[in-house]
């Protein structure tokens, strides 16, 4: 009995730590953590009071993200990106699995704000209405898979193939 609870236990404690995401951040306190602390809320309240909903927070906007025709390659690139990263939490229906299904997502989104969140979520899910009431719903908020700039165009151009995009 004594083992199966080390075991138990074991487990949990590797599915904690497997689950934590890239964070490269120490949580070490600094000499500078209050000012870092401080730079942080004020930053974060300065997003939420500038923070675009068609946009979202992030390098991306109309000007680097070019949808003008669909690449069938690109999309077979994001879906081989998407089946190893994302498929594990969201399904190509409207369905709910962990996080809302991708059917309709370049619908409702610009493809920069897609693009915004999905390269790097968390800034975005602290400002916006709609992903906070997504975390609401799901109850997981989205980890950060370290996509680069290309699986994350790819990424973006395999749910515009999901949405019917030729």
């Amino acid at each position: 009995m004594k083992r199966l609870k080390i075991l138990a236990l074991s487990s949990l404690v590797l599915a904690l730590v497997s689950c934590g995401g890239d964070k490269k951040e120490s949580s070490i306190p600094t000499a500078d953590s209050s000012a870092t602390t401080t730079e942080t809320t004020t930053t974060a309240s300065s997003s939420a009071s500038e923070y675009d909903p068609k946009r979202g927070l992030g390098k991306y906007d109309e000007t680097n993200v070019d949808v003008s025709s669909f690449d069938p390659a690109m999309a077979a690139q994001g879906k081989a990106v998407a089946d190893v990263k994302c498929i594990s939490c969201h399904k190509t229906t409207d369905e709910r699995l962990v996080g809302p299904g991708w059917k309709g997502v370049t619908e409702r989104n610009t493809p920069h704000w897609i693009m915004n969140f999905i390269s790097n979520p968390d800034p975005m899910i602290d400002v916006d209405p709609e992903l906070q009431k997504q975390l609401e719903l799901c109850l997981v908020r989205m980890p950060n898979q370290g996509l680069t700039d290309t699986e994350a165009r790819n990424v973006l151009e395999y749910m515009r193939e999901i949405d019917g995009a030729k």
